[in-house]
């Protein structure tokens, strides 16, 4: 699928006007898309200045692209919309998106949008969509002490997710998504993240209830213990399958595809040309958790992973991305590196459990992405404050993962401003720039 980004990357570097190169750049680029979080950073780029100041920077430094999230968490946004309530902190005299567009042109990077989709609040704040207007559309989770309640009262989240499977939701999630691909033209992608459960507590509604029965045929008489109960004796809750957990594991997965097909069919309508993106956790082992199914429909996990049914291929949705950015959000480099530390338990935001194995390193994780994706391409996404203590490695991963991937997203611009690790980013640009000539 990349390969039609390749394509868009090269008839969008012919048309915007001439900047300064950095020294040594290879001719055909991988892409490199730096994340800009929405609320981390929207008051520091609320200034056309502070915006082209970064723009040069990051072209100077061998970015392709800026990803601009304009939905942060709360399902507020960063522009005047007419359907979406506007962030409450958003300078109101201010074009923020359309800042970057301009300012992208004239420095030769991409912008695309980026926007939370089932997440439409922030807990820490009880601030967002979920709070002030849309109760019902907040997932119901199955917490291990509180039992079954609303997300709101998992203050430990800061997210607030939505259920995925409210069709009224989705319906007002893709008509924002086709309100900002029209009204910026200028845009070069549509970047969707957080498309999916909350994890394995969600979601238990009624709502849910009835469509898994309809999706199953039948009636689950021991809700929710015939699908999931806990295992509170030990230092952490751990999750216990019941006798339809791997049928509601597919349907969930389903849930999934059946909304990123419908999204994207809705976005290309709009406008065909633009390219449809996504951003997931690399962690495909648990990811199963969250109702996320990113391999190629080619690839059958069921051969692998005692989860997955046979029928859960068919929720692979893989060939609907076209730029598919993944999270390889790992310290350990190398292989070799992950065996030498002992084989560190990774524990990501939406695993119940700890994971281990080779997996869980940057270049294990590729190696893997490659074979579950088949023919589809992948950009390796790095978070660089899990090295604010090892800024070494911060030059490493982004090397790594432009090696072993097929480009780069780093998460987040405010997490180097803040650490000043440009230096950093800087060596590791141009490490892969040298490894890359020489071959």
């Amino acid at each position: 699928m990349l390969n039609r980004f390749f394509l868009f990357l090269t008839a969008f570097l012919f048309c915007v006007p001439a900047v300064s190169a950095r020294t040594a750049q290879p001719e055909k680029r991988k892409p490199a898309l730096m994340w800009i979080d929405g609320s981390a950073n929207h008051q520091r780029f609320s200034n056309p200045d502070t915006v082209d100041y970064y723009m040069k920077k990051l072209h100077d430094l061998g970015f392709t692209h800026a990803v601009v999230c304009v939905r942060p968490i709360s399902g507020e946004v960063l522009y005047d919309s007419e359907i979406a309530p506007k962030y409450p902190t958003a300078r109101p005299d201010y074009d923020y998106l359309g800042t970057f567009i301009e300012s992208g042109r004239r420095n030769g990077i991409g912008i695309i949008a980026s926007m939370n989709v089932f997440c439409a609040g922030h807990n820490y704040h009880d601030s967002g969509l979920i709070y002030s207007g849309h109760p019902e559309w907040a997932s119901v989770v199955y917490d291990p002490v509180r039992g079954i309640v609303p997300i709101t009262e998992q203050k430990e989240k800061y997210g607030g997710m939505v259920n995925p499977v409210n069709k009224e939701y989705q319906d007002y999630i893709i008509e924002v998504m086709k309100e900002i691909v029209t009204k910026y033209p200028g845009l070069d992608g549509l970047m969707t993240d957080r498309v999916r459960f909350d994890g394995i507590q969600a979601d238990f509604s009624d709502l849910s209830r009835k469509e898994f029965e309809k999706y199953l045929g039948k009636k689950v008489k021991k809700f929710p213990g015939d699908i999931l109960s806990w295992d509170n004796s030990g230092k952490h809750p751990k999750p216990v399958p019941g006798k339809y957990f791997k049928q509601w594991i597919e349907w969930r997965a389903g849930v999934i595809h059946d909304f990123v097909a419908k999204a994207r069919k809705a976005v290309k309508a709009t406008r065909p040309d633009i390219p449809f993106c996504t951003y997931t956790g690399a962690w495909y082992p648990s990811y199963y958790e969250v109702g996320v199914n990113f391999a190629s429909k080619d690839y059958d996990p069921s051969k692998e992973f005692d989860w997955a049914t046979s029928k859960y291929k068919d929720s692979g949705y893989a060939e609907l991305i076209d730029i598919y950015t993944t999270g390889n959000y790992y310290t350990d480099i190398t292989i070799d590196e992950y065996l030498a530390n002992g084989g560190n338990e990774i524990w990501n935001e939406t695993d119940s459990q700890a994971q281990s194995g080779t997996w869980y390193c940057v270049e294990g994780s590729c190696k893997n992405l490659r074979r579950i994706l088949g023919k589809n391409e992948f950009l390796g996404g790095i978070l660089v404050d899990q090295f604010y203590d090892n800024p070494e490695n911060l030059s490493h991963t982004i090397t790594e993962n432009l090696k072993d991937s097929d480009g780069l997203m780093v998460f987040d611009i405010v997490h180097i401003i803040t650490k000043n690790l440009w230096d950093e980013v800087e060596k590791g640009m141009k490490d892969y720039d040298a490894a890359s000539t020489l071959d």
